[in-house]
């Protein structure tokens, strides 16, 4: 059974692990893509926390939002996705 960390990607993540799979990454140009994946990763994070916290209301904004937010992404796609991915692909952190 797959547990919701291994599951659970955001489409940069599942772009990243595409990536690492099909492109051999001793060329320029694939890790160049590699790269720029991995930056936007940290941009779609960011969206992922905003949009939870702008969608807060009620008792929610009673709480410290942006842990909860923080919280949400790291239970959803886990706060090590970068590293879970270079594993899955047969590279050390």
């Amino acid at each position: 059974m797959v547990n919701n960390m291994e599951k659970n990607k955001t489409a940069m993540q599942e772009m990243l692990e595409w990536t690492r799979r099909t492109f051999p990454m001793d060329l320029d140009t694939p890790r160049m893509i590699e790269d720029k994946i991995e930056l936007l990763l940290h941009k779609e994070r960011k969206q992922i926390i905003d949009a939870w916290t702008d969608g807060c209301t009620g008792e929610l904004w009673e709480l410290n939002i942006d842990t909860s937010a923080e919280k949400y992404y790291k239970e959803t796609y886990g706060s090590q996705a970068p590293q879970r991915l270079n594993k899955a692909n047969g590279k050390s952190n």
